[in-house]
């Protein structure tokens, strides 16, 4: 090892503080380096071995030594012939080789600012001493870690660099548990230092979401009484303690949320807010449970829903998602005039699990409320409606992709989402929503637009995620320190931006490197509120900022300057800008968006959707599609139509995706989108109706409900229940029951000249369309049809008879006849309609 006084010098400036600790590193590395032979890797030295394949492989036979160790082989005296503790010290080894790895890629000791030292310090003072003690875990207080080091609360630095997989890579250790407030000086880190070979790490009982990324119930402590335990909730509680099941054993946490469908406290391993969340809806999907817990609550060890496995008869051994009996796939059908697209209204609010006021005029508020925040969207079908339209299609457009500025020739086709899909967007990262005193309200703060590193440059991603988990915003541009009070002025800025650069002698406060600086340091204040951009049509998180102005020079240079934020949703594919702003976005940096352009329910729904203490559960959505019946079904939906069923949608026992044509994107239908639709049987017999689509919803008929005008004698002097059931009556007995008059059409009369103008301009022309202008059958539904061959002065209808042609004989012509709408002036008789 000819470098291991370099090697020893690189440590300490990276962190490992004592001697002790630099000289067990350097013995390890000397160690393994002298055995190469023995470990069976073709290598001369550890350098030959990390050109190889920068030490993976003799890393990963070291980790192979620790299991060989812990089933009782004796493999590891080829490094350790005296140790009684050999898997641990492998592992301290396998996380020191790849140290010894850095050193040789030639990177700094101090990169990422002091995370470095924070990774060693942990690695020396706190997993190494565990596990030559033979401890099965280990805690690590953040506030201890920033005085060991000196550091100025740098509570989000420490919380980044231990939870993050550098970490997890250097100390051989599986993503830690986070105890306590997030990002904060209380906040601990609990290390399972066991060594563990399935993906629960030692955790009885861990949950997946569809990503993959790993979960567990977790205990609340309770100061007062001492105790920590974990929460339950009760179905129909509340997000309260007081109303929770508290239990110290998380065999009856399994319980109540693989078998009864309870909701418990819940986070996410790598950290993150709590929430009450339940196993088989949107979010978790699968399970893995402890053996002996599962044999003792009789489930399997592993389960989900969406799970593969080569296991024989998996689909037996997995227990099933209880289906959402929630999920509504509804088509209120009837005659027109109904009231069908008067009532889902009212359907969609409840749908949406709000209370539905009696009075119309705060319904229509609340649905409004509802339409403006995107929880709600209606949409007519018409016969030239497309499955582009409804789902998604290839459009034109002109201009750039990354600008403002339209090009001047030439168009582009674009993928753009339809309806369906966008309401299906939000369905599925719905995450719950901020009730009460916990709701964030955009009222009172700025709303800005930024750019965290170029969205499409892959060399940026990093930006993005080091923001999101580190909890702040990062503003790119010269590294300056803007923390002194002068540059509250803009003209310091300009004079320090000068004096930093030869080329910067003409900036102005125009300039980008001047003016983005100047509104991150002073114009934004702490409670504004941050929408992180995807280019310039789409968004990727929301957040809050809770911080002053702070410089953090990196390493590399660059996005130096900092906000801290709490992120409150995070969606990394993006939404379309237009969900809450009537502007695509622009290339500044940073800028405070209008407020009068801003669809602010819509934003507060997206900021108030992951709160810890809000429901769990993801908020309902509700797609009316009015005339439902009067588009070819199999054209617009395709492929979704098999989607649609309750048991197929996402998180259900039958779960099942497509992959889109045009954008290639998998696509399921999320359980808490619910489908409303109305169709007018008048218009199309339901038995006509796509058999698939028929299986696939529930059908409500809406008939004529003459009760509905009880007390029309008091305001127009008729009884119009009576006048109603009357002509369905003889319209039903002409035709068939499906065309029938609505209840609706008469609703809005209160005299008897609303009365005629109705049956004037709506009734009698309906009843004309009905019956193909037979007017014979017309005049039978109003009463005027006499047997005779003459004419007839009735109380809707005239009839004359019309004169022959010349040149037909008497006998040979039928007898003809032109009917008339009794003027105006004359007037319509209701009595062979009443019956008076």
């Amino acid at each position: 090892m000819e470098n291991e006084s370099n090697f020893k010098e690189w440590l300490e400036q990276g962190g490992a503080l004592t001697a002790s600790g630099r000289n067990s590193r350097t013995y390890a590395v000397r160690t393994i380096e002298q055995n190469l032979s023995s470990l069976g890797m073709p290598y001369k030295d550890l350098q030959e071995a990390w050109e190889a394949d920068r030490l993976i492989g003799l890393r990963e036979r070291l980790k192979k030594m620790s299991e060989d160790a812990r089933n009782g082989g004796q493999v590891y005296r080829i490094l350790m012939p005296d140790s009684e503790k050999p898997h641990n010290r492998l592992s301290n080894w396998g996380s020191w080789l790849g140290q010894y790895g850095r050193f040789l890629a030639g990177d700094p000791p101090g990169a990422a600012e002091d995370a470095d030292r924070i990774r060693q310090y942990v690695i020396e003072h706190y997993i190494e001493p565990a596990r030559e003690e033979g401890n099965a875990e280990v805690d690590v207080l953040v506030r201890d870690v920033n005085g060991a080091l000196g550091l100025k609360e740098a509570w989000p630095n420490i919380c980044q660099a231990l939870g993050g997989r550098i970490f997890q890579d250097l100390s051989q250790l599986p993503i830690p548990e986070r105890i306590g407030a997030d990002q904060s000086s209380a906040t601990v880190f609990r290390f399972d230092i066991r060594d563990q070979p399935d993906s629960r790490n030692g955790r009885p009982f861990v949950l997946f979401d569809a990503e993959g990324s790993p979960y567990q119930p977790v205990k609340n402590h309770n100061r007062t009484s001492g105790i920590s335990a974990f929460y339950i909730k009760p179905k129909g509680a509340k997000n309260t303690a007081d109303d929770a099941i508290k239990t110290e054993d998380i065999q009856e946490v399994a319980r109540a949320v693989l078998l009864e469908g309870l909701a418990a406290r819940i986070k996410a391993i790598s950290g993150g807010t709590v929430n009450y969340l339940t196993y088989g809806g949107n979010k978790l999907v699968r399970y893995e449970l402890d053996p002996e817990i599962a044999k003792a609550i009789g489930v399997p060890s592993r389960g989900g829903a969406n799970v593969g496995s080569t296991e024989a008869n998996i689909d037996n051994m997995m227990p099933k998602t209880k289906m959402d009996p929630h999920t509504m796939n509804l088509i209120l059908y009837g005659p027109p005039g109904t009231g069908k697209t008067f009532t889902t209204a009212a359907e969609a609010v409840r749908l949406c699990g709000e209370t539905v006021p009696d009075d119309r005029a705060e319904l229509m508020l609340s649905y409004q409320d509802l339409l403006a925040a995107g929880r709600i969207e209606f949409v007519t079908f018409h016969q030239s409606m497309a499955y582009e339209e409804f789902v998604e299609g290839r459009q034109p457009m002109t201009g750039s992709e990354d600008d403002d500025e339209a090009a001047s020739s030439g168009f582009r086709l674009e993928t753009v989402p339809g309806i369906f899909r966008r309401i299906a967007k939000r369905a599925n990262t719905s995450k719950g929503h901020s009730v009460g005193s916990n709701a964030i309200s955009i009222a009172g703060r700025q709303v800005f637009k930024m750019s965290i590193g170029e969205a499409k440059n892959p060399e940026d991603a990093h930006l993005f995620e080091e923001a999101i988990e580190g909890g702040y915003a990062l503003l790119g541009f010269d590294d300056i320190d803007w923390s002194d009070e002068k540059y509250s002025d803009r003209a310091a800025i300009i004079e320090a931006y000068k004096a930093e650069n030869d080329e910067n002698a003409n900036a102005d406060a125009r300039s980008g490197p001047v003016q983005m600086p100047f509104i991150f340091r002073n114009w934004v204040n702490q409670g504004d509120i941050v929408i992180v951009s995807k280019g310039n049509g789409m968004f990727r998180a929301i957040g809050e900022f809770v911080g002053d102005y702070e410089f953090h020079p990196r390493p590399d240079g660059g996005y130096a300057h900092r906000r801290a934020v709490r992120w409150l949703w995070v969606d990394r594919e993006g939404v379309a800008v237009n969900e809450i702003y009537t502007r695509r976005f622009s290339m500044k940096s940073i800028y405070a968006m209008y407020d009068s352009e801003l669809n602010v329910p819509a934003l507060e729904r997206y900021m108030n959707s992951g709160s810890t203490d809000g429901p769990a559960d993801p908020e309902p959505f509700v797609l009316i599609i009015d005339e439902i019946n009067r588009a070819n079904i199999s054209k617009v939906f395709g492929e979704l139509i098999t989607l649609l069923e309750p048991d197929k949608r996402l998180g259900q026992t039958n779960a099942l995706t497509v992959r889109l044509p045009y954008s290639g994107d998998e696509f399921g239908v999320p359980s808490n989108l619910h489908i409303l639709g109305t169709m007018n049987t008048a218009d199309r017999s339901i038995a006509l109706l796509d058999t698939a689509l028929r299986r696939r919803f529930t059908f409500r008929e809406m008939m004529p409900d003459p009760s509905v005008l009880d007390g029309s004698i008091e305001k127009c002097g008729i009884d119009l229940p009576r006048l109603l059931t009357t002509i369905n009556e003889r319209i039903e007995y002409l035709y068939d029951r499906e065309h029938q008059i609505g209840h609706a059409y008469f609703t809005g009369c209160n005299s008897l000249a609303d009365v005629d103008q109705v049956m004037r301009h709506k009734v009698i022309p309906l009843l004309a369309e009905y019956f193909f202008e037979d007017w014979d059958k017309i005049a039978a539904v109003l009463g005027d049809l006499k047997p005779h061959e003459s004419a007839i002065l009735g109380n809707f209808l005239n009839r004359s008879v019309l004169k022959a042609p010349p040149g037909l004989e008497d006998g040979d012509a039928l007898p003809r006849f032109r009917w008339e709408l009794r003027s105006e002036s004359e007037g319509f008789d209701y009595t062979m309609l009443i019956g008076e």
